[in-house]
């Protein structure tokens, strides 16, 4: 089952850390990405720059500049990752969490919408209602 890891945190604190922070908390990070690699259930994880390069779009004209959340912590990445279920999606998130304590991760189920190539993808489109 796909599942995707939306990462969030106070985007202040994290993009306010020195070189030397952010380098630690990605190095620990990259310790579980590499597990989930081997093991074949890392897909796409990707870190998304500030929302205030972010732009909106409202309707079917409205562009606006910047982030649309008005909450404390804003979406700053996520990971797809394929596991059995959701208890090992909140594993996966446990370990994520346990290597950057200060980010929330909300586990979603996804529906595969383009397939992509690991050899263990689904080569059809999946639903998950």
């Amino acid at each position: 089952m796909l599942y995707t890891l939306l990462c969030y945190n106070k985007e202040d604190v994290v993009w306010s850390w020195t070189k030397e922070e952010d380098d630690a908390v990605m190095n620990r990070l990259s310790v579980v990405h590499e597990r989930l690699t081997r093991e074949g259930k890392l897909g796409p994880s990707l870190r998304l720059l500030p929302t205030t390069a972010a732009t909106t779009l409202r309707g079917k004209d409205m562009v606006i500049d910047g982030p649309f959340a008005e909450t404390k912590e804003q979406l700053l990445g996520f990971y797809v990752i394929d596991v059995e279920n959701l208890d090992a999606a909140l594993d996966v998130a446990r370990q994520l969490n346990a290597a950057n304590p200060t980010s929330v991760y909300e586990i979603r189920p996804i529906a595969l919408y383009v397939p992509e190539a690991r050899p263990t993808a689904p080569k059809e489109m999946v639903r998950a209602y």
